[in-house]
C-alpha cells in the first residue's frame, strides 16, 4: 500500500518516532507502530525494523583529512600578487607565463628575495605550481561582475552580397595579418542616445589585439580607428573580417580596404561561431577591463583610450593564449577539440618569422622594458576613474528600465457582450 511520501520524508517521520519508540511501553508502542505504517504505508515488520534502526544510535564518522598544503603559505600570498599583476589570469595561462612574469617583476624590482615574503625557493614552489594548483589555491578570491552588455550589431543591406563570406570551418591563416574585428557598445542597459563604442581587433595567426574607442560608428571614427591600428600594430594588416554591421559594410570602410590592398570578408549573418575569436576578445578584453558601464561623455571616451594600450601591452607581452589545432576522441568516443600550448602573442609573432631582426630585437626589449606590476596600478586607477564616473548613471538607468511597466488596461472600457 503506497502512501505518495518520498523516501526523504519517510525517513524523517521514522526519525521523529525512534527515540519515543524505543522508551514507550508495548501497548503505546503498538500504538505509534499503528500511526507510523499509516502515514508511510510500510507493513508492519518494516515499520518497526525502521524505527528499531533509527532509534540506535549511528558510529561517528571519522573525519576526512585534508591534504596537505603542498606549497609554503609564502608561495600562496607571492602568487595572489603575480596573478593580480598580470591581470587575474586563469591557471592555465599563468603557469605558462609565470617565468616571464616573474622575470620582469624582478627586473623592476616588484619582486626582491628577502622581502614580502619572496625568496628563491618561493619561486621555484610558484614555477613548479601546475594550473589546476593555481586555480584551486586562487578560487577563495575570484569575483564575478553582475551588469551585462548589450548588442547593437544591425545587418547592413549595403555591398552585403558582393563580400566574401568567412565560416567557421574555414581553414586558419597560417600568417600573421589577419584580423578579426568587432564593435562593442558601451550603454548600458539602454541603447538610448549617444554613446562610446569600442573597435576590437585580433589577429587569427598571433592573437595580437588592438583597441580603440571612438566616439559612434559614424564611418569618420571607424576609418580613425582603422588608421589608428595600421599605424600600431608591428606587421603588416593583409586581411579584415567582420560581421555584417553597417558600420563596417559600407562603402566607405569598403574603399579604404581597397586603397590598401586589406583583403575584406565578413561572417554569416546571425552565426556568431564565425567569429568565434572576436567574440572571446570582446568578452574578456573590453568587457573585463571596461566593465558594463555606459560611457557617454567625453571624459570617459578620454579615459578608456588611455586604458587600452596598457591592456594592449598586458595581452600582447604576457598573456598566453591556445590555440585549436584539431579534433580528438576522448575515451568515450566523444569528439573533443585538440589545442596547441599557450604562447604569448608577442611568441608566436616571433615564431612566425615574418619580422626583421631589428623588429624581433625592439618587441623583446620593449617587453624587457615592461613592468607587469606598474601595469597593473596603472589600469586599476583608470578602471576606479571610469567606475566613479559612470556608476551611479548606469545604475539609475538599470534601476528604471527594471520598473515595472504600467497596467495599460486599466480604465479601458469593454463592450459588453451582447
Amino acid at each position: 500500500m503506497g502512501s505518495g511520501l518520498s523516501m526523504a520524508a519517510r525517513a524523517e517521520i521514522t526519525a521523529k518516532y525512534a527515540r519515543q519508540y524505543a522508551r514507550a511501553s508495548k501497548k503505546d508502542k503498538g500504538r505509534l507502530l499503528d500511526g507510523v505504517v499509516a502515514v508511510t504505508g510500510w507493513s508492519r515488520d518494516n515499520a518497526r525494523r525502521q524505527l528499531r534502526t533509527a532509534a540506535k544510535p549511528r558510529p561517528a564518522r571519522p573525519r576526512r583529512r585534508r591534504r596537505p598544503r603542498k606549497y609554503s603559505y609564502d608561495a600562496l600570498k607571492v602568487l595572489q600578487r603575480v596573478w593580480a599583476f598580470s591581470g587575474y589570469e586563469c591557471g592555465k595561462y599563468l603557469a605558462v607565463a609565470m617565468p616571464t612574469l616573474l622575470d620582469s617583476l624582478e627586473r623592476h624590482g616588484e619582486l626582491v628575495a628577502g622581502k614580502r615574503r619572496y625568496s628563491r625557493a618561493v619561486r621555484a614552489e610558484l614555477e613548479q605550481m601546475s594550473a589546476a594548483t593555481i586555480d584551486r589555491y586562487l578560487a577563495p578570491a575570484r569575483a564575478r561582475d553582475p551588469l551585462y552588455g548589450k548588442s547593437t550589431t544591425k545587418p547592413s543591406p549595403l555591398l552585403r552580397n558582393s563580400i566574401r563570406v568567412r565560416k567557421a570551418g574555414d581553414e586558419a591563416e597560417g600568417e600573421p595579418g589577419f584580423f578579426e574585428g568587432d564593435t562593442v557598445a558601451h550603454c548600458g542597459p539602454t541603447l538610448k542616445g549617444e554613446f562610446a563604442r569600442t573597435l576590437n581587433l585580433t589577429d587569427m595567426c598571433t592573437g595580437w589585439v588592438f583597441t580603440r574607442s571612438i566616439r559612434n560608428n559614424a564611418h569618420v571614427h571607424i576609418l580613425s580607428g582603422l588608421d589608428a591600428a595600421v599605424a600600431s600594430v608591428p606587421f603588416m594588416i593583409t586581411g579584415l573580417d567582420f560581421d555584417n554591421g553597417s558600420e563596417f559594410i559600407n562603402h566607405d570602410v569598403i574603399g579604404w580596404a581597397a586603397g590598401r590592398d586589406i583583403f575584406f570578408t565578413r561572417s554569416r549573418p546571425y552565426k556568431k561561431n564565425d567569429q568565434a575569436t572576436i567574440e572571446s576578445k570582446n568578452n574578456h578584453l573590453v568587457r573585463r577591463y571596461g566593465f558594463y558601464w555606459r560611457y557617454d561623455t567625453p571624459e570617459a571616451l578620454k579615459l578608456l583610450n588611455a586604458l587600452w594600450p596598457l591592456v594592449g601591452d598586458r595581452m600582447n607581452y604576457f598573456t598566453p593564449t591556445k590555440k585549436p589545432i584539431g579534433w580528438t576522441t576522448d575515451a568515450a568516443g566523444r569528439r573533443k577539440r585538440v589545442y596547441d600550448t599557450p604562447a604569448t602573442p608577442l611568441e608566436r609573432l616571433l615564431d612566425a618569422g615574418v619580422l626583421s631582426p631589428a623588429q624581433e630585437a625592439e618587441l623583446i626589449a620593449y617587453r624587457d622594458s615592461l613592468n607587469p606590476a606598474d601595469l597593473a596600478r596603472r589600469i586599476q586607477t583608470i578602471q576606479d576613474r571610469l567606475t566613479g564616473l559612470a556608476r551611479d548613471a548606469t545604475l539609475a538607468l538599470q534601476a528604471q528600465a527594471t520598473t515595472a511597466s504600467p497596467d495599460t488596461g486599466r480604465g479601458v472600457k469593454i463592450r459588453p457582450a451582447s
